[in-house]
This record gives C-alpha cells, structure tokens and sequence, in this order.
C-alpha cells in the first residue's frame, strides 16, 4: 500500500529515483529540535517504513548547520509535574527516543550529510546513520550540562556507536568536539574539505545501490541484532531524570544564562 507523505511545516521530504532526503528547516535556529520538527521527523520516519522503494534516506540541515539540538526556548517553558496522572512531557521526551529507535530501524540505508552545528538530538540522530559524511565545519557535542540538564535519549546510540569511553568524556565535560576530532573518534566515517559533501554523497548513493535492495535490508538488520540492547527501561528513566532536572534551579539557570548570553551562575568566572 502506498502511504501519502504527511504535509510538513519545519521539515522538508524529497524523493528522488529511490534516495529520500529528510532537511530540518528551521535555519533561524541552526535546526534545533522544536516540538513540531521532532513529530515530523517522527511522521516521516514511519512513512519511510511504509515504503518498500526507498533504497537511501538521508539526513541534512538547511543553512549550513545540521542541528543544534532540543529548542531551549521551548525547554525553558516546561510545565511543573501533574499532581497525578502520567506526565505529558514525560511521554514528549521519551517519544523522541522512540523515534531514534526507528530511525536505526530503517531497512534503507542511512546517511547522515553534515556541516556545521550537530549536537545533542542531532548527534544522536548521526549516531542513528550508517554512513555519516561531514566536512571540517562540523562540530559535534552533548553541551546540555552546561544549561543544567541532559541528552537523555541520545546517550544509549552514542555509547553503541562509538564505546563508552569517549561517550563518558564528551558527557561529563559537556565537550563540543572538532570534525577532526570527531573523525578520529569514529564519528565520521568520512572528512570532506569544503565543498565536497554533495559529490561525496552522490559517490555513497551510488555505492549503496550496487547492493541489493533486500540484501542490503537484512545486512543491516543482522548488524544491529548482533550489537543492540534492550534500550526501553534505560530511556525511561532517563526521560525522567531530564524532567526532574529541567524543573530544578539549575536548568532554569541555565536556560536564562544560555539565551540572555551571560555564564551561568556555577561557570568560573
């Protein structure tokens, strides 16, 4: 059956001859992850495990940036925990890891095209790529601790992806990594000089699909069973540390110093 692309506002979707590209476009925030941008990811995610003709999905930020993140102008407004009852913003932030979890699903190959910012939920969705290509603009991090809170849906890919220890090292020192370093560390399978994504891209497309379309489904299939873990209980709690922590003094904190561009109160001055 042949499921209609959902109409998008933050996100653009274009196919062509077999290639999906999926372009976050909110440029006026370097693609930070607003709420109405995670639900479309969400929907078109779903909508590529519809469609048995896909053979490529890649991922791109429009303006020169991949993604900065969740929006803290929207973090910052995080209502106070129900006093019973489930807690709506337990179930947003937890559904984002829901999403990341399809999108490592994919049948199709992933490539993620990076310049620029890629942080937080953009640096987990890269971790979510098969193929990630990044020229020396990007720059990759968890800087969340220094606003007071976490990543807390990303931690689990990035640690599979990349070995707990330069995880432990970006976290606990909310690092923002250079594109040479992050080559080093095996987030970038391939470093480009300026200019070089698009022809770099063709060259991976091209490559994918000298492949099977089926083989290639189960291949990636089999990888992942070989090295995924049961990520459900983890990312539950994590949802709803962030929570507790988004609600506190610290983030609040955070947050303000973070958009009023002034150090927040615990950075040495």
């Amino acid at each position: 059956m042949d499921y209609p692309l959902p109409t998008f506002q933050d996100l653009v979707v274009t196919v062509d001859d077999g290639v999906a590209t999926l372009l976050f476009n909110r440029p006026h925030t370097r693609n930070a992850l607003g709420g109405q941008l995670m639900d479309e990811i969400g929907a078109a995610v779903d909508w590529l495990h519809t469609r048995d003709d896909i053979r490529v999905t890649v991922l791109r930020g429009a303006g020169g940036h991949f993604c900065a993140g969740g929006d803290l102008n929207a973090m910052r407004d995080t209502p106070p925990a129900p006093a019973h009852g489930p807690d709506p913003a337990h179930a947003r932030y937890r559904a984002f890891g829901d999403v990341l979890v399809r999108l490592n699903r994919l049948p199709c190959a992933v490539i993620a095209a990076v310049e620029g910012t890629c942080v937080g939920g953009g640096f987990g969705m890269t971790a979510c790529a098969d193929v990630v290509l990044a020229d020396g603009t990007a720059r990759f991090g968890l800087p969340e601790p220094r606003h007071g809170f976490i990543p807390s849906q990303i931690i689990p890919f990035l640690v599979r992806r990349l070995g707990e220890g330069p995880v432990r090292r970006i976290a606990v020192t909310a690092a923002v990594i250079s594109a040479d370093e992050a080559f080093r560390i095996g987030m970038i399978d391939r470093l480009l000089p300026a200019g070089a994504i698009a022809p770099a891209l063709a060259d991976e497309i091209q490559r994918i699909k000298h492949g099977a379309p089926r083989a290639v489904a189960a291949v990636k299939a089999l990888v992942l069973d070989a090295s995924e873990r049961a990520f459900g209980e983890l990312q539950d709690a994590a949802a709803t540390r962030l929570l507790e922590l988004l609600r506190g003094e610290e983030a609040r904190a955070g947050i303000a110093a973070f958009l009023a561009k002034t150090p927040p109160p615990w950075r040495e001055h």
